[in-house]
């Protein structure tokens, strides 16, 4: 079955729509519920946020020694998500933190191998993935861009009125309810079953992709690999700290505004294979280290009156500062793990990100969030400051010690 025909397409599609719109439901404004819904410490939203990497170091096992092996893809995303109606409900009903935590983190390990599961099913339901993916990966970030400019534009629950109100515990029954509608759904989607043979061993290395370790053994990638780790301690500030900082400081519909950022990620896409083309890889990756260092000193010295455009290109430089690096870092990670270990190189490199990195990266935010807040008001030059310097560090470290080199990229 292919996606030539024009109902699995517009399946998979909606599918993909579905599964990012509940991502951006709810985690964009995750910061801000918690600390007026909830009253949390910004050590206790640090922990919520790490949740992610929690999930994300999870994740494999669930995919590896589970989908892959027993149940078709389709019905093990339809249940998680289900699963994690129930759970965005009793969220958006929670008023203690001690109790929002384990049902956060219950989620969080639903949610994060579900990433998987859609992408195997598109993947394995196309007859030319390199050509088709892309058409309908686009509908996912629509889905979240939609999703913030709901929460902004159409019901207004980001406004500080709105969130004096407590009305952000909505985004948890819009995401509930998107999530039961994907749960349901997903039992349409075209079947996909198990891809490991019931009788067929698998490795707790090949899970975990550790079968790439052997990469580290040169000195080109294990610079990247340990900057990638890194550079998710800056990015951590961004996921955990954006849009609380936009909506303490008065900015006005700070979760539609934020969406610039997704909608800056999908051109700057298209720009990446010009950029590594011209500059080759070593300066792409540095175009977007640099960027993660300018983005934030333009929230340190921005502000929500006449300087607001520094706050809007700050937001729009998420392009650069995600595709420059990350995208350009998966695919030198394709181009040095050759061909028998692209899997568990990818996995490994998502498992030292998502998983290690972020978690670190979220922990270090809460400190540094914590450390300057002076009552219930965070002196946030200083927060955005400080990841700032700590991304022109890595910036340096990474352009001295990491040398230039060809790789093939195919342009599909």
């Amino acid at each position: 079955m292919t996606t030539s025909n024009s109902g699995i397409t517009t399946r998979l599609s909606v599918m993909m729509f579905l599964q990012f719109f509940i991502w951006g439901g709810w985690f964009v404004t995750l910061g801000t519920f918690l600390g007026n819904n909830i009253n949390a410490t910004d050590g206790q939203i640090a922990q919520a946020f790490s949740t992610q990497s929690w999930g994300a170091i999870i994740a494999p096992f669930i995919i590896g020694l589970i989908a892959d092996r027993y149940f078709n893809a389709e019905k093990i995303l339809g249940l998680l998500h289900l699963a994690g109606a129930v759970l965005m409900y009793l969220m958006a009903e929670t008023t203690e933190f001690e109790v929002f935590y384990p049902y956060v983190l219950g989620y969080m390990v639903l949610y994060m191998p579900t990433l998987a599961l859609v992408n195997s099913v598109a993947f394995r339901t196309m007859s030319d993935p390199s050509k088709q993916f892309s058409r309908i990966r686009v509908w996912g970030t629509i889905g979240w861009v939609l999703a913030g400019l709901v929460i902004s534009f159409v019901f207004s629950w980001d406004s500080q009125e709105a969130i004096a109100e407590g009305m952000l515990k909505n985004t948890f029954l819009m995401t509930a309810i998107a999530s039961a509608i994907l749960g349901l759904f997903s039992f349409s989607l075209p079947k996909t079953p198990p891809r490991v043979e019931k009788g067929e061993k698998i490795t707790l290395k090949e899970i975990l992709g550790l079968d790439a370790l052997k990469l580290l053994t040169n000195k080109n990638f294990a610079v990247f690999f340990f900057s990638s780790v890194l550079i998710c301690i800056p990015l951590a500030f961004y996921y955990q700290n954006a849009n609380p900082f936009l909506a303490e400081i008065g900015v006005s519909n700070p979760t539609g505004k934020m969406t610039i950022g997704q909608i800056s990620e999908v051109l700057f896409m298209l720009l990446l294979p010009i950029f590594l083309k011209k500059y080759g890889i070593k300066k792409t990756l540095l175009f977007g280290m640099l960027a993660w260092a300018l983005r934030y000193v333009l929230f340190a010295f921005g502000n929500s009156d006449e300087l607001v455009f520094m706050l809007i290109t700050g937001i729009a430089l998420h392009g650069i500062c995600y595709d420059f690096f990350f995208v350009s870092g998966q695919i030198y990670t394709d181009s040095k793990a050759g061909e028998k270990f692209k899997s568990s190189a990818q996995g490994l490199i998502t498992l030292a990100t998502y998983g290690v990195g972020m978690l670190i990266g979220f922990w270090v935010a809460g400190q540094i969030s914590e450390f300057y807040t002076v009552g219930d008001v965070h002196e946030w030059k200083n927060i955005w400051l400080l990841p700032a310097g700590f991304a022109v560090l890595v910036f340096l470290i990474f352009a001295a010690t990491f040398k230039n080199e060809e790789i093939h990229y195919e342009e599909k």
